[in-house]
C-alpha cells in the first residue's frame, strides 16, 4: 500500500513508519520536527519506499498534491504534553484542530482510509474506571489550561465522527501512556521519559504531587500493532478504540522500578504540580482503560509487561540520552 505517516518522525509515528516498512508498503512521511526528530527516520533515508517532507500539515497545498497518490492514511501529527500545552496553548490548539480538519477535508475530498490518533486525555478527570469509548468525559474549567489539550482532541474525534457519518472509512486510537526506545529526552510527553533522564543522569527523580495518582503503560510494538489493526479490520471503520494496557502502576511505584532497573543513586523527590505548571493545575488520580471491545473488533491484545517494557526502554536509552 502507498501509505501517508503525518508526525511520522515522532517517537510513535517513527516506529509506526518502520513497522510499515517492514510489512512492504511505500511510506511518505510530512512532518515539521517540531516534537519529532530526524533522527528517528535516519535510517531509512535512502530506501526506496521512504520518502520524507519537512512541512506542516497546515500546508493545504501540499496535502492536496500527496493526498490522491496515496491508499492508506495514518494522522499522528500533533501538539503534545502538558507542559507544551501549557505554555503555548493558542499553537497547540490550531495544530490539533486545525491540523486535522485539513487532513480530513483532504482526505475527504479524494475517498481515503484514515486512521485518527487521540489520547487517553480525551475523558479528562473522569473518576469512573476502567474508561470505556462511550463514557461521558469530565472537564474543568475552560479558564484552565491543561484542558485544552484534551478538548482539542475532542474536537478532532468530533470531526472524524462526522466524516464517518458521512461515509468516510476512519477510525480513531486513543493512546494510553505509551513508552519505548525512541521516547524524546526532553520528556515532552511522556513520564518515563522524564524518569529515565533523571536515573540516567544522577538526578533527583521528581514525582508530581504524592505519586499515588496511576497510569497504565503500554510498551510501543503493542501502540502500533493497535494503530496498524485500525486501519486495517473492517469492523473499526466508524469508530473509536482505547489502545493501552490495563494494567495500572502509581507513578511512584514506577519511579522505584526505573531507579531499581538503572541502579540509580538518585534520590526520589516530591514535587507540587503548581512548582511546575502554576497553580490551578488539575491531573487525573487514575486513567485505566477498558480494552476490550479493541479486543472484539480488532483482535488487539497487549504482549508486553512494564518490566519487560522497561528494560528495553532503558537499554536505549542508556545508548541516547546525552551523559
Amino acid at each position: 500500500m502507498r501509505v501517508l505517516v503525518t508526525g511520522g518522525t515522532g517517537y510513535i509515528g517513527s516506529h509506526l513508519v518502520d513497522a510499515l516498512i517492514r510489512r512492504g508498503d511505500e511510506v511518505l512521511v510530512i512532518d515539521n520536527l517540531s516534537t519529532g526528530r530526524y533522527e528517528n527516520i535516519r535510517h531509512l533515508r535512502g530506501n526506496p519506499a521512504f520518502r520524507f517532507i519537512n512541512d506542516t500539515i497546515l500546508n493545504e497545498a501540499l496535502l492536496e498534491r500527496m493526498i490522491p497518490s496515496r491508499d492508506l492514511i495514518f494522522h499522528l501529527a500533533a501538539a503534545v504534553g502538558v507542559r507544551h500545552i501549557v505554555k503555548d496553548p493558542l499553537a497547540a490548539i490550531n495544530t490539533n484542530v486545525r491540523g486535522t480538519e485539513v487532513v480530513l477535508d483532504q482526505a475527504f475530498r479524494y475517498w481515503k482510509r484514515i486512521v485518527i490518533a487521540s489520547t487517553s486525555e480525551i475523558y479528562g478527570k473522569a473518576s469512573h474506571v476502567p474508561f470505556r469509548e462511550d463514557d461521558d468525559r469530565v472537564l474543568g474549567s475552560t479558564a484552565v489550561t491543561r484542558w485544552s489539550y484534551s478538548m482539542s482532541k475532542a474536537i478532532d474525534e468530533h470531526f472524524a465522527f462526522a466524516y464517518a457519518a458521512k461515509g468516510l472509512p476512519v477510525s480513531i486510537v486513543r493512546y494510553f501512556n505509551s513508552y519505548g526506545p525512541r521516547l524524546d529526552e526532553r520528556g515532552y510527553g511522556s513520564v518515563v521519559a522524564n524518569f529515565a533522564r533523571q536515573a540516567l543522569h544522577g538526578e533527583p527523580i521528581t514525582v508530581h504531587g504524592d505519586g499515588q495518582q496511576s497510569r497504565c503503560f503500554t510498551f510501543i510494538s503493542d501502540t502500533v500493532a493497535g494503530t496498524l489493526l485500525a486501519g486495517e479490520v473492517a469492523g473499526a471503520v466508524g469508530e473509536a478504540f482505547n489502545i493501552g494496557s490495563p494494567h495500572e502502576t502509581s507513578i511512584l511505584e514506577l519511579a522505584h522500578t526505573v531507579k531499581r532497573l538503572t541502579r540509580s543513586k538518585s534520590p526520589i523527590q516530591f514535587v507540587p504540580y503548581e512548582v511546575c505548571y502554576g497553580s490551578g493545575f488539575e491531573d487525573p488520580r487514575r486513567r485505566v482503560p477498558a480494552i476490550d471491545k479493541a479486543k472484539r473488533l480488532l483482535g488487539f491484545q497487549p504482549k508486553v509487561g512494564l518490566e519487560t517494557g522497561l528494560k528495553k526502554t532503558l537499554a536505549w536509552c542508556r545508548e541516547h540520552y546525552r551523559h
